[in-house]
């Protein structure tokens, strides 16, 4: 065989052989991308996003459109062509799998995505109807019990917790402070209306008493009884959000707004393509959220020309803006009502910016 075939075959052959270990070398990188946005006035999988009943609504036109980012499950494994096409792709953004699921498994991914997610849905709803001054009821319940604890078999999630030793609860703060008075192996009275009798307008709470135990987490030791205390909202007609195959908090802001626009005459973007995101708390807070220079990529790809960004997340989307998107600094959702009103209006010059500072 002539020196140069064999130099040839040589090298391809060494090439053959990296490529394959490159394909077969696992890495602890995890690959983030622009996902799908929906516009939140809109139907998605053949759902509408939201749907309101009970109360009038009025058309909305143009985009009010929830920002995703597309990530590698908790039990995918990059191999190294793959990070570094990551790497590569200005589009793509390879992090740590670490920074993204911290030991958790895909199952425990999920999970935290879906309960997130439904909580977002729930603040969304609140924000919206108290920046629209519609009142909404709360109620402290049994959030969640600990498997094992002392509450087991005696509180069920969902329970309605209307006093503690006889001091009426108004915030789920208050539970553990009452019970906290007390010192282990002493007795706590709780007044609760049983989750199936909930939503009955005389039911009348029962009294469940439970035996505290001493706390074995890494705080002071204290007495505990096993639960979380949550709050259960109550609102005075029926708002859906369906979305399905999205997880996480950060499409709270824009639901909230598509359903204040829904609930108001006319038109909250004038017809404009707005995208946006954010989390967002029951007094109507926005707050920070991941993978925001993705999420501007992908509003700026699907057509909108302005992009809700939240004010602590403004630093880091300032430094690589998507041609032809304006972005729009937000701290509250009335912020971003009042941002809308000057897009609707086309004065578009006093906009709260983003920078980099």
């Amino acid at each position: 065989m002539p020196r140069r075939t064999a130099t040839l075959l040589a090298s391809t052959l060494t090439l053959i052989a990296l490529l394959c270990v490159a394909l077969l070398t696992p890495t602890p990188y995890s690959e983030m991308s622009p996902g799908p946005t929906v516009n939140t006035l809109g139907n998605y999988g053949g759902d509408t996003v939201i749907k309101i009943s009970g109360h009038k609504t009025y058309p909305a036109t143009g985009h009010l459109n929830m920002t995703t980012v597309r990530v590698t499950g908790a039990d995918y494994t990059m191999n190294l062509v793959e990070a570094v096409l990551g790497w590569v792709r200005h589009d793509d953004k390879v992090v740590e799998h670490d920074t993204l699921y911290r030991g958790q498994t895909a199952e425990q991914a999920d999970q935290q995505n879906a309960e997130e997610f439904s909580q977002s849905q729930d603040s969304a709803k609140v924000a919206a109807l108290e920046e629209l001054h519609i009142p909404v009821g709360s109620r402290v319940i049994v959030a969640a019990v600990v498997k094992g604890g002392a509450s087991e078999g005696e509180l069920h999630a969902g329970d309605v917790i209307k006093a503690v030793d006889g001091t009426e609860v108004k915030q789920a703060g208050q539970v553990a402070q009452l019970v906290t008075r007390h010192r282990p192996g002493e007795r706590v009275d709780f007044s609760v209306i049983r989750v199936a009798d909930a939503k009955k307008a005389d039911a009348e709470p029962q009294t469940v008493t439970v035996t505290t135990r001493t706390s074995d987490d890494d705080g002071p030791a204290r007495a505990v009884v096993g639960i979380q205390a949550g709050v259960d909202h109550t609102f005075p007609f029926t708002i859906d959000i369906k979305l399905a195959d999205v997880g996480g908090p950060s499409a709270g802001m824009m639901f909230a707004l598509g359903i204040v626009d829904k609930l108001t005459p006319g038109s909250l973007t004038g017809g404009r393509f707005v995208a946006g995101t954010g989390t967002i708390d029951d007094s109507g807070s926005v707050g920070p959220i991941g993978g925001i220079s993705l999420k501007t990529i992908g509003a700026r790809d699907k057509g909108a020309k302005f992009f809700l960004t939240p004010a602590d997340n403004c630093a880091e989307a300032a430094k690589d803006v998507p041609g032809g998107l304006t972005l729009v600094k937000v701290k509250t959702l009335h912020d971003a009502v009042a941002a809308l009103d000057d897009i609707r209006s086309g004065d578009t010059s006093a906009l709260p910016s983003c920078s980099r500072n």
